[in-house]
């Protein structure tokens, strides 16, 4: 079993620590694991990318080709757009439906909506920002696209996920990792 995941955002958004939670349950799992990183103009707002391979087989490379994603999980409706060269014909995106607005020439929303609703693949969105504060943590809206994309990562269960967001946060006290359980949580119970 395999899966190919692409995980995209704008610098600052927590792709890296998505990438971090799905590697942590991955070593727990015996899982192979390649990841490659683009970190881009990230400190700027720029595009941040992160591949990341798992498989019960050995992998040899660390990049997905075009054609070969699985899972495009994106922090930003856009940023998933820009990375569909990426998507096998039957994979699936999971995304914020809320655009980070970063550049003077960024499209209008609607079309951006409209792009992604006319895809023949499986779209999921929700604006993840709205409910990380309705959960009380800001922060964690990350933490809830990752909840949300869980089904579909498929070569972890999500209660494998559930157990490394609370590893990678251990060190921040048990505050941080109740909230960001609870963002996990509330991304996972959404009817996809």
């Amino acid at each position: 079993m395999k899966k190919d995941i692409i995980l995209c955002g704008v610098g600052g958004q927590g792709i890296l620590s998505i990438a971090t939670i799905i590697g942590e349950a991955a070593t727990k799992a015996n899982i192979n694991l390649k990841q490659a990183e683009v970190h881009g103009m990230s400190q700027r707002g720029g595009d941040v990318q992160s591949n990341l391979r798992l498989s019960t087989d050995t992998i040899y490379s660390d990049l997905i080709p075009q054609g070969g994603a699985d899972v495009i999980i994106s922090m930003e409706p856009m940023e998933a757009l820009r990375y569909l060269p990426y998507l096998a014909k039957d994979g699936v995106i999971v995304t914020s439906n809320k655009p980070f607005v970063n550049i003077p020439n960024y499209p209008d929303s609607q079309q951006l909506f409209d792009e992604l609703a006319a895809l023949p693949n499986k779209v999921v969105m929700l604006d993840i920002e709205a409910v990380a504060k309705d959960c009380g943590s800001p922060r964690s809206a990350n933490v809830v696209l990752l909840g949300m994309a869980a089904k579909y990562i498929e070569i972890l269960s999500s209660e494998a996920l559930r157990d490394a967001v609370a590893t990678i946060f251990a060190r921040k006290g048990e505050a941080v990792i109740e909230a960001n359980l609870k963002a996990f949580d509330l991304g996972n119970s959404v009817d996809k």
